[in-house]
C-alpha cells in the first residue's frame, strides 16, 4: 500500500482481491465477521423482497390482468427474490473484513464497489455498539465509530459478535482516553 504525499493512505492506490486483502502497517490479516451475519442479511433481504413482491402482485392485478403479461411480474420478482436471498448474503459476507492495529481500525467491504476504510484511532470521537431484534436473534452486533470530520464521519462494522464489538469499543475508548491524558 502506498503512502500519500502527506503520509496518509491514498484510497485510490489500495488494491485487493477477494482472496487477499492488504492490511495497513503490515498488521495481522483481516478477520471475517460472524457467520450469523449472513442470516441477518437474509432476513433483511426477505423483508425487502416481500414488499417488492406485494407491489408487483398489486401492479399485476391492477394493470396487467387483461393482458398476456398477467402473472409475469409476480413470478419474476419471486424468482429474483429467491436468487437474491440465496446468493447476496454470502457474497456480502465473503467481502466484509476488519482489522485493528495499535493505531488504526480497518474495515474492508464491497461486492460491487470495494471500499477500504481506515480509521486512525486518534480521530475517534464517539463509539456505539448496537443490536437490533434480528441481530439479537442471530447473535451479532454492529460497531458504530464516529470520527472527526464530515465526509465518512460514521464508520459501521456489522456482523461482529457482541463480545468482540464490546472488546473493540473498549480498546478504542482506552486509546481515546490516553490521547487526552
Amino acid at each position: 500500500m502506498e503512502k500519500g504525499g502527506d503520509g496518509g493512505m491514498m484510497a485510490s492506490e489500495v488494491e485487493w482481491t477477494d482472496a487477499e486483502v492488504q492490511t495497513v502497517d503490515g498488521g495481522p490479516p483481516l478477520e471475517p465477521v460472524e457467520p450469523g451475519y449472513k442470516n441477518v442479511l437474509r432476513v433483511r433481504l426477505g423483508i425487502l423482497w416481500s414488499l417488492l413482491w406485494v407491489g408487483a402482485a398489486v401492479c399485476d392485478q391492477v394493470f396487467l390482468k387483461p393482458t398476456s403479461f398477467y402473472g409475469l411480474p409476480t413470478i419474476g420478482v419471486l424468482i429474483l427474490a429467491l436468487v437474491g436471498i440465496v446468493v447476496t448474503p454470502r457474497r456480502i459476507y465473503d467481502r466484509l473484513r476488519y482489522g485493528m492495529t495499535e493505531r488504526l481500525l480497518q474495515v474492508v467491504r464491497g461486492w460491487l464497489f470495494h471500499v477500504d476504510t481506515i480509521v486512525p484511532l486518534v480521530r475517534v470521537q464517539h463509539i456505539d455498539v448496537t443490536r437490533g431484534p434480528v441481530e439479537k436473534i442471530f447473535g451479532v452486533a454492529t460497531l458504530v465509530v464516529h470520527t472527526a470530520g464530515t465526509h465518512n464521519s460514521v464508520v459501521t462494522l456489522s456482523g461482529l459478535s457482541p463480545e468482540r464489538a464490546a472488546q473493540i469499543r473498549d480498546i478504542i475508548r482506552e486509546h481515546v482516553r490516553t490521547d487526552f491524558a
